[in-house]
C-alpha cells in the first residue's frame, strides 16, 4: 500500500485526500484502505466490491464480502464460498472455500470446509498435498504450520520441514531468529529449531537489534540479549518469590482440603445454602461455611443468594460424574501421599530403600478402597483414551492384547471404533474379577506382566504400564510383550513423554519413584529400551491430551 492513496474518513464512509478533502462524492456504509494497485475494498446495502481512486466501481460484480488486494489478488466471499480474484473481478480458479488469507510471497493460506489448511499458489494451485490443522502466512519463504495435535513448526514454500522440532506456539522468523513456546514457556529458536538459550519465560518479543524485551515468569519485565542474559530490568517482579515459595510448600493444604470435601460428602450435597450442607453432611455450620469458603478459593464452587453451587471443576468431585475425581482425591490425600516421606530415602546414595509395593498393596486391601483405587485409573483413561484409539491406526481386525489394561476403559474404546477388533485384557486376577462385572465385551486374562501370558495377538497394547517400573522390570515386560506377538507384530506404548530440553513432567517423575520405583522417559530412553527387547521404533504420534503414542514393530 502506498501513502500517495487517499485514506478513509474518521466515519469510514468515504475516502479522504492528504488534505483532508473527499476524494470523491459516493458514500458507502463502510469502506477500507486502497492497496496497489488502487483498489479498495467497499460494503453497501449488503453487497461488497472495490472502486478505484475516483471512486468508480473497478468492475460490475458483487460479493457478500471482499478485502483488499496483495500481490495483485484480492479475498472475497460469493455466495459458493471463499476464493480469490484479479484486478477486473474475474475469478482466479474455480475453487470455492470455507476462508482465504491474503497472499504474501506467492503463497496464500485457505480453509477447506472440513476445517483443514493448507496453501494454494498464485496460479490457484495448491502448493503441496498436505493438510494442516492450521497454517500461516509466508515470511521469508518460511511460514508456521501447525498438525493435529497443536504443535507447530516450520516449512517452506514447497511444503518441506524446516527442522523436526515442534512447538506448543511458534511465530515466524524475524531476523534469524523466531518466537517459540515448549511446556515450559516462551523462547527463541535459531533456523534450525534450537534454543538459543536454556532460559523460559512468560512472553518474548522478537529481537530488536540484538536484544529483546521478555516478561519472566515472576512478572518482571527485562531486556535480553540473545545469549538470554538480562541486559536491564524494565520493571520489577510482580510476584514474590518468597510467597511463591511459600505457597509451594503448603500445597498438601489443597489436597487435604479436597479429600476433605470428598470425605465428607460436600460436593454431592450441592447446591444449597451452607446451612443444608451441614444438615446433610452432619458438619457444624460454621464448618460448613468454612469449608464452602475454602473451595471458593480452590474455585470449585461459586456463591450466589446465600446459594452455593459446584462450578464445571467442582462437578468433577461429584461420586456420580461419568469422570469423577473423588476417588483420586481420597487416593492422592492417602495411600499415594505416604510414600513421598520416603523420598530422601529414594533419592540417597547410600540407601537401603526400595519401591513400595502399591499392587501389592492395592491388591490385599479391603474390596471398597481397591474399587476405588479402579475407579480412579478409569476416570483418567476415560478422559485421556478417546484420541488414543484412533491414533493407533488399527486396521479393524487385529487380535490385541490390552496388558495391563486395567477395568478395560481402552479396549471398550477400541471395540466401539473397530468392532470386529478382538481385545484381551491382561490383569492382576482381582482386577480381572472387577472388569468381568460390568465388560462383557471384551475377553479377560488373569497372568503377571513378567510371567509368560500363554497369549498371542498382533499387536500388544501397554498404556500407561512401562512408567511404573524401572528399566529393568519394564525390558521385562516388553520381552514379554515380544514373545507374544509374530513376526512384525505391534507393540503400542501410550506414555506421557519427558523433553529432551525442559522440566516438563520432572514433579510426576518424582511422584512414580516414590510411589511405584518407576520413571517417566524421554523418546530416545523408550526407544533404547525397545531396542535391547528386540523392538524397532517406527514413529511417535503425539496427541492433543497428555499421553503420546509410540509405535514399534517385532523384529
Amino acid at each position: 500500500m502506498s501513502h500517495r492513496y487517499p485514506v478513509p474518513s474518521p466515519y469510514g464512509t468515504h475516502h479522504l485526500k492528504r488534505a483532508g478533502e473527499a476524494a470523491y462524492e459516493r458514500r458507502f456504509e463502510k469502506v477500507m484502505k486502497f492497496h496497489d494497485p488502487g483498489l479498495a475494498p467497499v460494503h453497501d446495502c449488503g453487497l461488497a466490491w472495490h472502486i478505484h481512486v475516483d471512486g468508480s466501481d473497478a468492475y460490475d460484480r458483487r460479493f457478500k464480502q471482499t478485502f483488499g488486494f496483495y500481490e495483485g489478488l484480492a479475498a472475497v466471499e460469493s455466495e459458493d464460498g471463499w476464493h480469490h480474484i484479479t484486478e477486473s473481478g474475474k475469478d482466479l480458479y474455480a475453487t470455492r472455500y470455507a476462508w482465504c488469507g491474503n497472499f504474501q510471497e506467492g503463497r496464500c493460506t485457505v480453509r477447506d470446509r472440513d476445517g483443514s489448511y493448507h496453501h494454494i499458489t498464485s496460479a490457484g494451485q495448491e502448493a503441496y498435498p498436505t493438510r494442516w490443522r492450521y497454517a500461516g502466512d509466508f515470511r521469508d519463504g518460511v511460514a508456521v504450520v501447525q498438525r493435529e495435535d497443536g504443535r507447530s513448526t516450520h516449512m517452506d514454500a514447497d511444503g518441506r520441514l524446516l527442522h523436526g522440532h515442534w512447538f506448543l506456539d511458534l511465530d515466524v522468523f524475524h531476523k534469524g531468529f523466531a518466537r517459540a513456546r515448549d511446556d515450559d514457556g516462551w523462547m527463541h529458536v535459531d533456523m534450525k529449531g534450537v534454543p538459543i538459550y536454556e532460559r523460559r519465560f512468560l512472553m518474548v518479543e522478537p529481537f530488536y537489534n540484538r536484544c529483546a524485551r521478555v516478561e519472566r515468569h515472576d512478572g518482571a519485565l527485562v531486556l535480553i540479549d540473545e545469549r538470554g542474559e538480562t541486559l536491564q530490568m524494565l520493571r520489577p517482579p510482580r510476584r514474590s518469590e518468597f510467597a511463591a515459595l511459600s505457597a509451594d510448600m503448603v500445597g498438601y493444604w489443597k489436597t487435604q482440603t479436597i479429600s476433605t470435601v470428598v470425605q465428607l460428602g460436600v460436593a454431592d450435597a450441592l447446591p444449597g445454602s451452607a446451612t443444608r450442607v451441614a444438615d446433610l453432611c452432619h458438619l457444624k455450620e460454621n464448618g460448613a461455611y468454612r469449608l464452602l469458603r475454602a473451595m471458593g478459593e480452590l474455585g470449585l464452587v461459586e456463591k450466589q443468594n446465600e446459594v452455593w453451587r459446584l462450578t464445571s471443576r467442582g462437578e468433577f468431585l461429584r461420586k456420580d460424574h461419568p469422570l469423577t475425581l473423588s476417588d483420586a482425591a481420597t487416593e492422592y490425600a492417602g495411600r499415594l501421599h505416604d510414600p513421598w516421606l520416603d523420598l530422601p530415602d529414594a533419592l540417597r546414595r547410600d540407601s537401603d530403600w526400595s519401591p513400595p509395593k502399591v499392587f501389592e498393596d492395592v491388591a490385599a486391601s479391603d474390596v471398597a478402597s481397591c474399587a476405588g483405587h479402579h475407579r480412579m485409573l478409569r476416570s483418567y483413561a476415560r478422559h485421556d483414551y478417546p484420541s488414543v484409539c484412533r491414533a493407533l491406526g488399527l486396521k479393524g481386525t487385529e487380535r490385541i492384547i490390552d496388558a495391563g489394561g486395567g477395568l478395560g476403559v481402552l479396549a471398550r474404546f477400541i471395540r466401539e471404533l473397530h468392532p470386529q477388533v478382538q481385545v484381551t485384557v491382561l490383569e492382576r486376577p482381582e482386577v480381572v474379577a472387577l472388569g468381568k462385572q460390568t465388560h462383557t465385551d471384551v475377553s479377560w486374562h488373569a497372568a503377571s506382566l513378567f510371567e509368560s501370558w500363554g497369549l498371542s495377538a498382533d499387536a500388544v497394547l501397554l498404556s500407561r504400564i512401562l512408567h511404573d517400573w524401572g528399566d529393568e522390570e519394564a525390558l521385562q515386560i516388553l520381552k514379554r510383550a515380544r514373545e507374544a506377538l509374530g513376526e512384525g507384530g505391534r507393540v503400542f506404548l501410550v506414555e506421557m513423554l519427558m523433553p529432551e530440553h525442559g522440566f516438563s513432567g520432572a514433579l510426576c517423575d518424582l511422584h512414580l519413584l516414590a510411589v511405584t520405583g518407576g520413571k517417566e522417559r524421554t523418546v530416545g530412553e523408550y526407544q533404547a529400551l525397545l531396542s535391547q527387547a528386540g523392538f524397532h521404533l517406527e514413529e511417535v504420534r503425539n496427541l492433543p491430551a497428555l499421553p503420546s503414542v509410540l509405535i514399534a514393530r517385532r523384529l
